[in-house]
């Protein structure tokens, strides 16, 4: 699994990861209010910005951001917030920032245009830089300023397992058969979370999103903003959407994208994660035939998709080799197959992964997989999953046990002969977590705040494009103006579609809204 929770996890951070792998490859082939909680000496500090440093193993290691395009550094900070928000005067935790100054006049700059491009769990300081020449145009009335989330990369971060202990984990069968498979699978999912436990009790209560948002609008004053400008993407929607909910008078310009579905449970989310999969691959698989090439994973759209089918069924029985020593397992194949299937930029890497893997060679799948859970080619893991875990089994009050898992797979396998049992049974990962979750589903709705741009993509596999009308219209009337995006791939904006980008920027630059309803392909 690329977490014991959700595949909506995965983001731009994942594609950040994904993109460092590609190029590898290449070279080798609660509470509301208007005004916020937080005591005033932290609301007054300042912040001590500095180059910043190579990132953390916890944020996925490498090397420093290198400078922007116009030859400016990046420069990072870390901020003092409270580890409780209901307890603001005890203890503080130190939470990472990164950002890029305005490179326009002065006097046109509006202020800081803050990111989260989604998770949970993404670090937003390596991610930043990773897409920073994609928001030149916004840089020219903004700083652009992200962050590692509490519990995430250098904010307090979670641990679980070690990196010896994450590569068996997830060489785990996350779709058991019978019932030794089906123990197994319930005692490593026991281990993981009593090793969270173990290793991060202290912060384990306090990474729910709504103390991010709070998180958020200390930022906001320490950046010295009246108003919080903001860019959410994926799982950023939510957390942006609970910012609104908790502070609608303090939203200033709003764009979301990706968008989650607030109105569903963890289980109708995986379900309709299933659905989004499984539109991809046909989309996929319909792209491969339709070239002027012959595909060479298939002689139909049908053709393919069984052929991968059958492909999964031969790494149950008999894995093959993959990135040494460890080797490609079915789960670690449907990993991979995920991956690519969040951009269709990726989607020539699935097509040589597939047909390496017929022929007994699971590195290219593997290496996606492995981007999907946050493994470097040096065998280091950061905490993405870890932090995933922990602020999702923070949020989500339901708990899965396997009896009803098993009484779900009909409906999951309708919905994905591919993905089906793989989602449901990832239901089980906030089972028994030691703290207890907050809500069926998020609280988005922000009456009294100004517009918010909510962005669907129809091809979005992570975020089905439903969760952008259904966002759009639990924001409020007035509030949630929905944009459509006829693509494919988790996102629009990251596209480069010229209707899409115009939108964002007439809206983030100049204050124009777009008419509800428009519709760019």
């Amino acid at each position: 699994m690329p977490t014991p929770s959700r595949l909506r996890a995965a983001s731009l951070t994942t594609l950040a990861t994904a993109t460092a792998t590609a190029l590898t490859l290449s070279a080798l082939l609660a509470g509301c209010g208007d005004g916020s909680r937080e005591d005033e000496d932290l609301a007054s500090q300042k912040l001590d910005w500095k180059d910043c440093p190579a990132p953390s193993e916890a944020e996925g290691g490498g090397a420093a951001p290198s400078p922007l395009p116009d030859g400016d550094e990046w420069q990072c900070a870390t901020m003092k917030a409270p580890r409780d928000w209901d307890a603001p005067k005890d203890d503080t935790i130190d939470l990472a920032l990164i950002r890029a100054e305005a490179s326009g006049e002065a006097d046109r700059r509006i202020g800081s245009l803050v990111f989260n491009f989604g998770g949970p769990g993404g670090s937003g300081v390596t991610t930043l830089p990773a897409f920073g020449q994609d928001y030149a145009t916004l840089r020219t009335r903004y700083d652009l300023v992200s962050f590692d989330p509490r519990g995430v990369g250098r904010s307090a971060p979670v641990k679980c397992l070690d990196d010896d202990q994450l590569d068996t984990y997830f060489q785990q069968d996350a779709t058991p058969d019978d019932a030794a498979e089906r123990t197994e699978l319930v005692d490593d999912t026991e281990e993981f979370n009593t090793a969270c436990e173990k290793h991060s009790k202290q912060i384990l209560p306090h990474v729910r999103t709504t103390d991010a948002a709070r998180d958020m609008d200390l930022m906001r004053q320490v950046l010295g903003d009246d108003k919080l400008h903001y860019f959410g993407i994926s799982y950023g929607t939510e957390l942006g959407g609970v910012y609104a909910h908790l502070f609608p008078k303090k939203v200033g310009r709003a764009v979301f994208d990706a968008v989650v579905d607030p109105t569903r449970t963890p289980e109708q989310s995986s379900l309709a994660q299933a659905q989004g999969f499984q539109l991809a691959l046909d989309n996929f698989a319909e792209d491969c035939v339709s070239k002027a090439e012959d595909c060479p994973v298939g002689n139909s759209a049908q053709d393919v998709k069984d052929r991968i089918a059958r492909l999964l069924k031969d790494l149950d029985r008999e894995p093959v080799p993959g990135v040494f020593p460890r080797e490609l397992t079915q789960t670690a194949a449907t990993g991979g197959i995920a991956q690519a299937l969040y951009s269709k930029d990726f989607w020539e890497y699935l097509t040589d992964g597939l047909e390496q893997a017929y022929n007994g060679d699971g590195r290219l799948l593997m290496r996606l997989s492995d981007a999907l859970n946050g493994r470097n080619e040096n065998g280091a893991y950061s905490n993405i999953n870890a932090a995933n875990v922990a602020i999702s089994c923070a949020d989500d009050k339901p708990r899965y046990d396997p009896a009803y898992v098993e009484r779900k797979l009909p409906e999951f396998r309708k919905a994905s002969a591919l993905f089906g049992d793989y989602l449901a049974w990832s239901m089980l990962g906030c089972t028994d977590w030691p703290v207890t979750g907050a809500a069926d589903h998020p609280d988005v709705s922000a009456p009294g705040a100004p517009p918010i741009l909510v962005i669907g993509n129809t091809g979005d596999p992570a975020t089905p494009y439903e969760g952008a009308g259904r966002m759009a219209e639990a924001l409020g009337e007035r509030v949630g103006v929905q944009l459509t995006y006829r693509g494919q791939g988790h996102g629009a904006y990251d596209s480069k579609n010229k209707c899409v980008q115009d939108a964002v920027h007439g809206y983030l630059l100049d204050g124009k809204v777009p008419a509800a309803g428009t519709v760019c392909s």
